[in-house]
């Protein structure tokens, strides 16, 4: 059992989670730019504390940041437009849950990685048991095309950042890497925050506690965990445990806010763990 891999998948299911509650309270800009600042400032005293090397200034740094600025800004920035634009939290998790099947088609190309007949099989099972999960009770109403779209534009961004990072700087530290790539994050969002005209953020109860809550636990726990997971497996690999994050997040749903969940439901959830097993087994 790969308890890195888990930690990963739960904290960062919880993020669809934060973003429920953080959204009705702030712009997707401020709550980001906000969100990846925090993140940035807290990694960075981590990275004091244990004393991990920095990435060298210049091209090295640069890399790094690109890939936080794909993986972890562009695609958050992507996940919130689309749910503040009406998307479901479902719909869009389903969207960014194409990523390890993306990911499966050009690592061979990009990083020359072998997937094997196993491994697409349990991505496909993987795709089959979140649908199962997710598209229950969503209906069929219209849903805006251009909320669908930045759903669309954050797998891209996952994927290209995942694939980047592996390729150009997969051995960085997760505290002080990760403080670069908040960073970049933050200074993107927050130009947008200014172009949209500094909205108000309404300092709620529950802003706050989803903006901690994402800054600490998502970007900070879950962002290092996935820093560590690209070192130590090749990304096809890493790509299969992203099916576990929107089970991750209709189970929180469920605890959280007693969200049923209906027999289909649970099989599609045995369906995914399956394929994840498969597609991530070494």
């Amino acid at each position: 059992m790969n308890l890195t891999a888990l930690g990963f998948a739960l904290l960062s299911g919880s993020g669809f989670v934060g973003a429920r509650l953080g959204l009705p309270h702030a712009s997707p800009y401020a709550f980001l730019a906000l969100r990846f600042a925090l993140a940035a400032l807290l990694l960075a005293a981590l990275a004091r504390l244990v004393g991990a090397p920095w990435p060298a200034r210049g091209q090295p740094a640069r890399q790094v940041m690109l890939a936080g600025l794909l993986g972890v800004g562009l695609f958050s920035l992507g996940v919130f437009q689309s749910i503040a634009g009406g998307v479901p939290a479902a719909i869009s998790a389903l969207i960014i849950a194409l990523q390890p099947l993306l990911v499966a088609l050009l690592a061979p190309r990009l990083l020359g990685e072998q997937i094997s007949r196993r491994q697409w099989q349990g991505l496909l099972l993987g795709l089959a048991g979140v649908t199962l999960v997710l598209l229950p009770g969503q209906g069929q109403r219209a849903l805006p095309a251009g909320a669908l779209l930045a759903s669309v534009l954050g797998l891209v961004a996952l994927t290209a950042g995942n694939l980047y990072q592996k390729a150009r700087c997969a051995t960085m530290h997760p505290f002080s890497g990760g403080s670069l790539q908040c960073l970049g994050s933050a200074a993107i969002c927050l130009a947008g925050w200014g172009l949209e005209g500094a909205t108000a953020v309404h300092w709620h109860g529950e802003f706050v506690f989803a903006l901690g809550w994402m800054s600490i636990v998502v970007s900070t726990g879950a962002v290092s965990l996935l820093v560590i997971l690209i070192r130590q497996q090749q990304i096809s690999q890493v790509a299969g445990w992203f099916y576990l994050l929107p089970l991750s997040a209709a189970l929180l749903d469920w605890l959280l806010f007693a969200r049923g969940l209906a027999t289909p439901q649970w099989l599609g959830m045995l369906l995914a763990g399956s394929g994840v097993y498969l597609s991530t087994r070494r």
